[in-house]
């Protein structure tokens, strides 16, 4: 794997599948005609690649095979964080479910046996 620029300290918030395709329900239950949301996980969901990737080999218990390009991404940028304070006073009785630690553990745990069986 290979991440690249900024050394891997970019910053992006992360946001459940779950919390999503519910945030969506919210408005579609009472939708507000011509509103525009940004949707994540916001500042309470977000971390650095390398952090990331330090929560994953934590979860795993083995170490993550990347290399770091200096490299950016054309129009990549350092540090992105959706607000998500216009739709959670749209929709007041919407809130996040799943930490980012608990997303990671559940994508771990929903997929270990088949990596298991890939690796041999």
């Amino acid at each position: 794997y290979t991440v690249f620029g900024y050394k891997g300290k970019q910053v992006r918030d992360n946001i459940h599948s779950y919390d999503f395709i519910n945030a969506f329900w919210h408005f579609y239950e009472n939708p507000r005609v011509a509103e525009v949301y940004n949707m994540g996980g916001g500042r309470g969901n977000s971390c650095s690649v390398l952090e990331a990737i330090a929560d994953c080999e934590k979860i795993s218990g083995k170490s993550m095979n990347y290399d770091i390009s200096e490299e950016n991404r054309i129009g990549d940028h350092i540090w992105y964080i959706s607000h998500l304070g216009k739709f959670q006073k749209h929709y007041p009785q919407w809130n996040q479910q799943f930490s980012l630690k608990d997303t990671l553990q559940q994508i771990h745990d929903n997929n270990v046996e088949r990596w298991a069986k890939s690796s041999v």
